[in-house]
């Protein structure tokens, strides 16, 4: 048997997504349509994902948080395509840029959002954008 047709044997679809090795992540929060917040994610040291778990527990990279006027465009622009694409909510989109350029990894509709890192160039502005997103939703 192919590996797609045992693979087959137990769902109805398969996704595939191109090996991309960087030294990053980019993570772009999206809220309502606009960026929130920008951070990079660096791989963990002599792997090829930003967590390397083992017998001895989770390694993780570091991260570099930037505003978003120092994010290359494209990278911001792509975020923004995706999670528009999908609705007016709080998205963390991930992306990879490479010499081929900039690819959407996935959209995440539920992405982490840590004091001391997402948070420190926007600092206390992203809390209060997203506390009055939520308490407009609450309200309507």
């Amino acid at each position: 048997k192919t590996l797609t047709t045992k693979l087959f044997e137990e769902t109805d679809l398969l996704i595939a997504q191109e090996f991309m090795p960087t030294e990053f992540d980019w993570r772009v929060g999206v809220l309502d349509g606009e960026p929130l917040f920008v951070c990079q994610y660096q791989m963990a040291r002599g792997h090829w994902q930003i967590i390397k778990h083992g017998p001895n527990g989770a390694r993780e990279g570091g991260f570099r948080t930037l505003s978003v006027a120092e994010t290359p465009a494209a990278v911001v622009e792509a975020a923004l395509a995706a999670a528009r694409a999908i609705g007016a909510g709080l998205y963390g989109v991930d992306l990879k840029e490479t010499a081929k350029g900039v690819a959407v990894i996935e959209v995440n509709d539920n992405p982490n959002v840590e004091h001391g890192v997402e948070d420190l160039v926007a600092k206390d502005e992203l809390w209060a954008r997203l506390l009055q997103w939520f308490v407009k939703r609450i309200d309507a």
